[in-house]
């Protein structure tokens, strides 16, 4: 059985540092709410797992930048400046929190898959450029990869779509500084995105 000091380990952990790590974990997000796409959890479950996925990002963090914890994912998956702040990895379990409390399915799920599927896409077109205004073909890739999403989940209300793809644009590639701090887009993408859907399901009752 491999350990972490064998070649194979060490070369796996070598790969995921950085950037592909950071993907990865993103797209582990969709991981959730897949299973109640096929049935074989309830929504009820859902919102548990990632409440209690928030507890646990919360207890981990607050021994990082308070108790002098540094695991593996510390040291490889988190952001220059996220050293100092809270890092991604909670963000995106309070903001996954948040939307399926506050949102029905059909609009929680592609909000949350957005984060998951449609950012890392937005990275790679970037080619994992830190910017406080991310780059047109970026811009161009998260909004035509989250109204594809939102696309599967709320065809019949092709307004709700647009609103939620340009939602997640331009959550993903507006990074504002508050007090020198960078509001992360793993905070405000489903949160934005799931706020621009239902509005356009709400104005497509008047259309």
């Amino acid at each position: 059985m491999a350990t972490p000091s064998t070649p194979v380990v060490r070369r796996t952990l070598q790969w995921l540092k950085g950037e592909v790590g950071r993907r990865l974990v993103h797209s582990s997000g969709a991981v959730i709410p897949a299973l109640y796409i096929l049935g074989l959890i309830t929504w009820i479950q859902v919102t548990i797992l990632f409440v209690v996925g928030a507890v646990v990002a919360l207890a981990l963090e607050w021994l990082r930048l308070y108790g002098g914890l540094e695991l593996w994912v510390h040291r490889h998956l988190t952001r220059e400046y996220e050293e100092d702040n809270p890092a991604g990895y909670l963000l995106y379990m309070l903001s996954a929190v948040v939307v399926t409390v506050l949102f029905q399915p059909d609009v929680a799920i592609p909000a949350i898959f957005m984060l998951a599927v449609a950012d890392p896409l937005s990275g790679i077109a970037s080619s994992g450029e830190l910017r406080l205004v991310k780059r047109p073909r970026a811009l161009v890739t998260m909004f035509l990869a989250s109204s594809a999403i939102a696309a599967a989940f709320l065809y019949d209300t092709p307004l709700a779509v647009v609103l939620g793809g340009l939602g997640a644009m331009l959550a993903d590639g507006l990074k504002p500084r508050i007090r020198g701090y960078i509001i992360d887009d793993n905070l405000t993408i489903p949160t934005v995105s799931a706020a621009a859907m239902q509005l356009g399901i709400e104005l497509s009752v008047f259309l």
